[in-house]
């Protein structure tokens, strides 16, 4: 126990200073903050190193600033710590503090909670004893929701908050740019988005150029921990290296279509063992899956799958060869746009994604030459007449028979 008080202080310094936090603005806080004053959890996911704990911190300094002593926030992290429970954590609390959670008001943090075994039971049992008395907000760095017995625990009692990496609009507010009058800036909002490709969207390399640092980051800060170490805890993996070898082959060609028997044969394993590496790197935040777009939900479940890594390889992010930086362009796009779809048909007409809101609308990605006969294509097909171009630089509107072609910018795109 005296483990868990040591780290309890080292975590805490507020309650023996100030309060201090360095925060820059994310688009999700404005949606998390209405739901602080709800009795329900708080649960934070995403990949690592994309904020979570520091969006927690916020909420404890705005909560401490509407007047909650600051003794009373309790931050602690898992990571280090498998075979702990929370309710030693509290207890322990209590012992420093000489206070009961039973009386007063209190916000509990809880990082990387999907360390521990059976998490949800023990949330759950301090949700129904403290529940009026506690907030409780919790992160984790692979879907907390994996398992049906998570969600069955914790259903009613529970909001989940994905962490996304960060926007462009949202890097521009790290580097402290304000450029509201895009037509204004556009050479400059140009050279920050080459930039911004190079954060991969990650906070801490916002002001980070260097290959061996960004390459080294991603090694050691991300993937190693994920794949080495989260995967085979979650997962009971013990052979980690084919895992390893798969998410190395997307990273270096996102956006591949993948067929799952070929691939299974390519790396020696069976087909339902790949199915779910795939899956586990889905869950960890390392996979984008994206799906054949068909009006069917049963046609779209058996057709092709394309997938693209949420982080590049830094030897390909740095090669300065038109196809590299192309594939570059691409994975970063569709990396940010919210869609389950792209479109290809037996012919090899393909579009990059397909939004799907009201109707359907193809959109193609082009880093160089403009080309339009995907999307005529699709637009032949699902009798649509908008479509959509992300490009590098160029901004015009083509009519191609009845469609009307819009291609805009990726930086403007990405405001927007």
């Amino acid at each position: 126990m005296a483990k868990i008080k040591d780290t309890l202080l080292d975590l805490n310094p507020w309650w023996k200073a100030e309060f201090e936090i360095e925060y820059v603005e994310r688009d999700i806080y404005e949606e998390i903050k209405k739901f602080i004053a709800l009795p329900q959890i708080l649960a934070f996911t995403g990949l690592r190193r994309v904020g979570k704990t520091i969006l927690m911190l916020k909420i404890a300094y705005d909560i401490i600033k509407e007047g909650l002593d600051k003794k009373n926030v309790i931050y602690f992290s898992f990571d280090e710590f498998r075979d702990v429970e929370i309710r030693s954590v509290i207890h322990e609390y209590e012992q420093i503090m000489d206070r009961h959670f039973a009386k007063g008001k209190y916000l509990l943090l809880l990082d990387e909670i999907q360390k521990l075994d059976s998490w949800e039971d023990q949330l759950k049992g301090i949700y129904d004893l403290f529940g009026k008395n506690v907030k409780i907000i919790i992160s984790g760095s692979e879907s907390l929701f994996i398992r049906k017995k998570s969600k069955e625990t914790l259903s009613g009692r529970i909001f989940e908050f994905k962490i996304e990496l960060l926007s462009f609009n949202e890097f521009l507010l790290f580097r402290g740019i304000d450029f509201k009058l895009k037509g204004l800036y556009e050479k400059e909002l140009q050279k920050l988005f080459n930039d911004y490709m190079f954060t991969m969207g990650f906070p801490e390399l916002v002001d980070v150029r260097e290959k061996e640092v960004i390459r080294k980051y991603v090694a050691e800060s991300i993937v190693e921990k994920i794949v080495f170490k989260d995967i085979p805890t979650l997962f009971g993996i013990k052979d980690i290296s084919v895992i390893d070898t798969l998410l190395r082959i997307v990273m270096e060609e996102p956006g591949q279509i993948v067929e799952l028997s070929n691939l299974a044969d390519e790396l020696r394993i069976s087909r339902q063992t790949l199915s779910n590496y795939l899956f586990y790197l889905e869950e960890s935040f390392l996979l984008k899956k994206l799906y054949n777009y068909s009006k069917s939900r049963r046609k779209v479940e058996r057709k092709l799958k394309k997938y693209y890594p949420t982080i590049i390889s830094p030897d390909l992010l740095f090669r300065e060869d038109e196809l590299s930086k192309s594939k570059v362009f691409e994975w970063l796009i569709v990396n940010r746009i919210s869609s389950d779809f792209f479109w290809r048909d037996p012919y090899k007409n393909e579009v990059d994604i397909v939004l799907t809101d009201k109707s359907p609308i193809p959109v193609e990605i082009k880093y160089g030459k403009i080309e339009y006969s995907g999307l005529t294509a699709f637009s032949k097909r699902f009798k649509v007449n908008k479509g959509l171009v992300i490009s590098k630089a160029t901004e015009e509107k083509k009519i191609h028979g009845d469609m009307t072609i819009s291609i805009i910018p990726a930086f403007k795109f990405l405001m927007e």
